[in-house]
Parts: C-alpha cells; structure tokens; sequence
C-alpha cells in the first residue's frame, strides 16, 4: 500500500507543463476576477503534478495555505460517491436493487421521511438514482413552500439536482448497513490517502487555518462549523488534501477497475439546459452531442480531450470545481473562498491542463463576466 500511495504522490510535471507560467495565470485571473483566495490542484497521469494556494483566507488578509481548511460544499457528493462505490465493489450494496431491500423498516416509518407516506413512488427508488440526482427529490426540503419532502418526478426519469437524494443514500447506508458514514470516509479514504485535514464534521483543530467565505459584495462571512455529516455537503478540506484524493480517483486507488467504470458510467442522459433550477431549466440538444451523462455522483461528458468528468461545489461563500480527464488521468481541483469563483474557472482549467469541453454553460445557469 505504502508503495502505491508514494506513487500517487509523486509530482512530476507533464510535457510542456510550465507551473510557474500556470501560477503566473493564477495571480492575473484573481485580479481580475476579483478573487480574494484561490488553491489549486494539478494531478496528470494520475500523480499530484502541483499543488499552490494564493491570496488571502479571511478579512483580517492572513495568506490562504495548502492545509488551510476550506469548505468543499457539494464536492462532498464526489468524495461520498467514491466511497459508495467501495461499497458496490464489495457487494455490500447494489446501485440498482430498492433502497426498501436494506431498511429495516418501510422509508415513511422514519420521521425523517414521514413526508412521503402517501407517495408509493419511494418504493421505486434505488441507489443509482439517488447517486444520479433522479429519485424526483427537490433539491432540499425547504425549499418547498411548506417545507415537506415530496417527490416532484416519476423516479428514474429525470436528472433533478438533489441533496436530499444524497442524504437519503447517506441515510440507507447508515440504517441498512450499520456504518457511519463520517467515520468511514475517515477510515477508508481520508486516513489511508493521508488527507490529515479533511473531515465530513467539524474539528476543533481546525480553528488555526481556517478559510472564512467570502461574498460577492466583498463581506466576509465567518467559516460555517458543521455539527452533523451531510454527505451532500459537510466536508471540510484542504487544497493539498484535495489534490490527493484527486489523483486518488483519476487512478483508481481503491476501486477495481470494474466499479470505477461503474462510477463514471453515463448512467442517465442529461438533458435539462443547466443544472439549476433542477425542474425549470427547459432542455438543450446541445448536451447530447457532448454526451452529457449523470455518472455516480458526478457528471461525465466528451470533451476535446475525449472522455471527461466533473463535479461543482456552491454556496454563497464559496465555489469550488473539480474536473477531470479519464483517459489522461489528468485533474484540476479549484477551491475558493468566494461566491464568484466560476468568474476565472473556464481560463484557468484550461491554463492547467487544457481545453476540456467542460460544458460551462451548463454548470453555471447564472451567466458572470469571465475573467479574461
């Protein structure tokens, strides 16, 4: 094992790969995107190439560090997913056989999901659709006028963003298999890849190097210090931690070969013209040329490069991507601690590991000047 990770750690640059040119580009999108904090990851053939972090983590101007802790917002549906998929390559879960095959009791017996007693449709539901946003889900509950759980689309039909799909998997797994997720992660990813400084709750020894968030107004907001694990969405992390687990997935640490192709297998087509508002954003053929594809827990297409795959992290603070070249085993993994990031997101993909055909368009339903 030992062997293996130096492996994946090892940093040498690909061909024709100049980093101080790449961390050059990095300082002029920030100005002019108005970046205040930026880490960023390469990993080519599947090693960590370069790993930098730039600007500022807070209103106080202390510099942004590779083991700042920064919040990976949604980029904790691809981490989850990576461990889902641990768990499909040890035939302890099926990603087609119904979630009621693992509960103990009926879903609507649990108060959590009391909301959909009179909706028979849950019995439909099954991994794969949770892991591919098309159980029908909202995207939160309360996000609904009255706040309820309900299920919007026939199960299986449609990719509708969901975190409260994520959560029921994290909830399946927890009740189903008698494993806590948090802790898992920790044993069976962080611990072994050394992500020292990653966590799906809060640490107290965080506090140090912490990130705070920042707005598109420019007010700081303090780092938010998640008391539960929300497999959709409480990972704390580094950009060096990160960028691990990065080369990590674009080699295929842990998985056989067999379940990372199931892992990124388009497992639904894509055909919602962005990917926010989940039920509203009309349809665009332009995502079947790309073969726009729901793998588990990330979204693949064909790019310039061919196969590709991705996953975005928002909120009001931060913004974050991960995009990754299969074949290459080439990655970059962005992190930011501002609402704007995707202002310099296209440019600087590119900058570090080329022209993806990362469909930004869709990502991004909210059109910002791209910094240039």
């Amino acid at each position: 094992m030992a062997g293996v990770l130096a492996g994946l750690f090892a940093a040498p640059a690909y061909a024709g790969q100049d980093y101080g040119k790449l961390d050059a580009e990095i300082d002029r999108l920030m100005a002019a995107g108005k970046i205040q904090g930026v880490g960023v990851a390469v990993i080519d053939n599947g090693k960590v190439a370069h790993v930098v972090a730039k600007g500022e983590r807070n209103a106080k101007g202390e510099p942004l560090q590779i083991d700042t802790i920064m919040y990976a917002a949604s980029l904790s549906k691809a981490v989850f997913s990576y461990y889902v998929m641990m768990l499909v390559d040890e035939g302890k879960l099926n990603l087609d056989k119904p979630i009621s095959a693992y509960l103990p009791q009926r879903l609507p017996e649990y108060k959590s999901y009391a909301d959909l007693a009179d909706d028979p449709r849950w019995q439909a539901i099954t991994p794969r659709m949770l892991m591919t946003h098309s159980a029908g889900f909202p995207n939160f509950r309360w996000l609904n006028p009255d706040e309820k759980l309900d299920i919007k689309l026939t199960p299986g039909t449609r990719y509708a963003y969901s975190g409260e799909g994520i959560n029921l998997m994290q909830f399946v797994i927890e009740q189903g298999l008698g494993l806590k997720v948090g802790e898992e992660m920790r044993r069976r990813l962080f611990q072994p890849l050394g992500m020292t400084r990653s966590s799906m709750i809060w640490r107290d020894d965080f506090a140090g190097n912490l990130a705070d968030g920042q707005h598109e107004d420019g007010k700081w907001e303090p780092h938010d210090e998640r008391s539960s694990v929300k497999a959709a969405g409480s990972l704390d992390t580094t950009i060096a931690d990160m960028a691990k687990l990065a080369a990590a997935m674009a080699s295929g640490w842990g998985l056989s070969p067999k379940a990372k192709a199931e892992w990124l297998k388009p497992s639904l087509r894509i055909v919602g013209a962005h990917e926010f508002p989940p039920f509203g954003s009309g349809e665009n053929p332009d995502n079947a040329r790309v073969g726009l594809a729901a793998g588990i827990g990330v979204v693949t297409f064909q790019g310039a490069q061919g196969r590709a795959f991705m996953k975005g992290g928002h909120n009001e603070i931060t913004d974050n991507i991960l995009v990754c070249v299969e074949k290459a085993r080439r990655c970059v993994v962005i992190l930011t601690n501002n609402e704007v990031g995707q202002r310099i997101f296209p440019p600087l993909v590119q900058a570090a590991i080329g022209e993806t055909g990362m469909p930004w368009a869709w990502e991004y339903t909210r059109v910002l000047p791209i910094a240039r």
